[in-house]
């Protein structure tokens, strides 16, 4: 078997091209692909569909590929700390389309679990619904939302072994694990990469089947969007 373990992240996504539809785990600044994220910016491809929870900050995250209008269109549920999303979406340059945070999570699982689509009772009634399908289920409504799959899909894990076997840190593991099964090719980033056979298999959060290719990334920076502390 070929090795999943690439030398950098920049390697690791050989085969990225404009129009491409990448998803990207993270929330907020937490739990994001940092290494990979600017990696694919360096990539040049263009014309980027992104689904991630949201956009990054203005000179951090996603946020950079904004900068460098790589992006055409972001499916996200909160963009709220970037003022160049704000720009480029009111100037009509970049396409947005809003999906509730649950949603935008089972959406992603759906996808990665080959479930074309479902029905929730989230958004009925509101723009959210807007050209969907509406059914009702012992009397109450619910609309029609589909499954979400991406060409690339790009994760942050704590540790990972050689084979692709992921373990996530606490609130960090957020949208990672659905996103790293929703990816026709997935690469993960580690802090940590050890043998096969070194992670506890009960503690493993996505298998390394999932994961087409592995890097270690050589340093994270980490940022929080606002520190709140008390005084």
């Amino acid at each position: 078997m070929a090795s999943k373990v690439y030398k950098d992240a920049n390697s690791a996504l050989t085969g990225v091209q404009d129009n491409m539809t990448v998803l990207v785990g993270g929330f907020g600044l937490c739990g994001i692909p940092e290494n990979l994220i600017l990696a694919l910016r360096d990539t040049g491809a263009k014309n980027l569909t992104c689904v991630s929870n949201n956009a990054g900050v203005d000179d951090f995250g996603l946020g950079l590929l904004l900068h460098t209008r790589q992006i055409k269109k972001m499916l996200s549920s909160y963009v709220g700390e970037n003022k160049t999303f704000e720009k480029q979406y009111l100037s009509g340059e970049l396409e947005l389309e809003f999906c509730p945070q649950g949603t935008l999570a089972e959406r992603l699982r759906a996808g990665g679990a080959g479930i074309p689509a479902f029905y929730t009772p989230t958004g009925v009634g509101t723009l959210v619904a807007e050209g969907k399908e509406v059914r009702e289920f012992n009397g109450r409504p619910y609309v029609l939302e589909k499954g979400i799959t991406g060409d690339f899909a790009l994760v942050k894990a704590w540790k990972g072994d050689k084979f692709g076997n992921l373990v996530y840190r606490k609130t960090a593991r957020n949208f990672n694990p659905m996103i790293a099964t929703a990816g026709k090719i997935t690469i993960a980033e580690v802090e940590e990469l050890v043998e096969v056979g070194e992670l506890d298999p009960d503690q493993i959060h996505t298998p390394g089947v999932y994961v087409q290719r592995i890097i270690q990334g050589p340093k994270y920076e980490k940022r929080i969007e606002q520190r709140t502390v008390t005084k």
